[in-house]
């Protein structure tokens, strides 16, 4: 890996070059690997509009030596990255209900909560997550910039619609109070600034309060070859080293983690002020489980090498597939499946479309800089296309199973982590 002095920015004006890390601010910062322009993975026009210009930006990956964060190299606006028509709703994933309803379990198990203790979700969307504590009784509040908030609210679940900082942060702890629990699920990750956003949950915590995140999780991509997760709404790909150095920063302390099937592998990450909770053994068994150092470099060298194979492999799968002239759709739009897209030059010649379970916002509309349509998913059991690739193929063993008994008899393509036919 080679030291980068400045990365390559879209000449839009909306994107922030990282020049120094996010987290400890050393400017000595290597350059993993680079995925090409992508456009914003949440931006998707209408099916049938005229192609006009759209943004694209530089994707590259950075790696701090000193506080080991792997990071992205631009800082995307976030009313791009996170438009007020935000497509994606995290109850339509069975993986997720099920995950969130493990989180309530396992926080009620280990902080004792009661009734009358107020749980705060950062990036709550829909609400799937505080709708386990509010079925139980349980004080919640949402905060969801995007309208897929407005979900949340026609559910009954307290949701403020707006971005999270520390003057927002004042301004509900003054209106509900100081908060027991504060979740981020899938989105610590994501926020600009993260110091400030990490001093707003410290203000808004109670005495003895206890701030839970879940992030994807660094080594479980690297291991996974999962390159498609990097993009421009995930700002950084914490290790629990990683983490802990950031929490540490602002007094406080991980006392308990551990892995979880979401989004492909994940960590869920429990801290508090110091010394409030005693630190379990779970946190230094996964910190001593992972690579730093040298060998974090050597270990980020081999992802870049494994993910270009992987990029040629997939293609030439596609080109004995289409040389034949046979019909290829796609499994589901999550927006990693734009990074994969994007990434190989996917278009709607190869590609003919992408079918949803019926309800999702993604359907009429285009993949986000290709003519690729999304369409509900009826349309593979009419067409019976002879194959299709699982963008969401970190559940593809969900999946697949479930479209056989529905009737599709093609073969489905599994892209990653070695491209292969089932």
């Amino acid at each position: 890996m080679t030291t980068v002095a400045n990365t390559l920015a879209a000449g839009t004006g909306s994107g922030v070059v990282i020049s120094s890390c996010q987290v400890c601010e050393n400017p000595e910062l290597k350059h993993v690997l680079f995925l090409g322009y992508m456009p914003p993975v949440n931006q998707m026009r209408l099916i049938g509009e005229v192609p006009e210009e759209q943004p694209s930006y530089p994707t590259s990956l950075l790696y701090c030596s000193r506080c080991e964060l792997v990071q992205l190299g631009l800082s995307v606006d976030p009313e791009i990255i996170f438009p007020p028509g935000y497509p994606y709703t995290s109850g339509t994933t069975r993986i997720l209900r099920e995950n969130f309803a493990d989180l309530h379990r396992e926080s009620c198990e280990l902080l004792a909560l009661r009734p009358e203790d107020l749980v705060i979700d950062i990036g709550s969307n829909d609400g799937t997550l505080l709708k386990n504590f509010q079925d139980h009784g349980h004080k919640v509040l949402g905060i969801e910039p995007t309208d897929v908030g407005r979900l949340a609210l026609e559910r009954g679940i307290p949701t403020l619609q707006n971005y999270f900082r520390p003057d927002v942060a004042r301004k509900v702890r003054s209106e509900h109070g100081p908060a027991r629990v504060i979740t981020a699920a899938n989105c610590f990750a994501h926020i600009e600034d993260v110091h400030s956003i990490t001093d707003g949950i410290i203000e808004l915590l109670a005495p003895k309060g206890v701030f839970i995140s879940e992030s994807h999780y660094l080594i479980g991509l690297l291991d996974r070859l999962q390159y498609d997760t990097v993009y421009h709404e995930h700002l950084r790909y914490y290790s629990l080293r990683s983490l802990r150095y950031l929490l540490e920063m602002h007094g406080l302390e991980v006392f308990h983690a551990r892995h979880i099937p979401t989004h492909g592998g994940s960590i869920r990450v429990y801290a508090a002020r110091k010394g409030d909770y005693p630190v379990r053994e779970t946190v230094q068994k996964i910190i001593d489980s992972e690579p730093h150092g040298a060998d974090m470099v050597d270990r980020l060298s081999r992802f870049r090498n494994e993910v270009m194979i992987s990029k040629l492999r997939l293609m030439a799968m596609l080109h004995e597939i289409k040389s034949k002239g046979e019909r290829v759709c796609g499994i589901s739009a999550p927006s990693r499946a734009s990074t994969l897209v994007t990434y190989l030059g996917l278009d709607d010649a190869i590609v003919d479309y992408v079918v949803e379970i019926q309800g999702s916002l993604k359907i009429g509309k285009y993949l986000p800089g290709t003519l690729i349509p999304v369409i509900e998913e009826g349309r593979i059991f009419e067409d019976q296309p002879e194959y299709a690739i699982i963008f969401s193929w970190h559940i593809a063993d969900e999946l697949a199973p479930k479209l056989r008994e529905r009737g599709y008899k093609g073969k489905f393509i599994v892209p990653l982590t070695e491209p292969r036919i089932i």
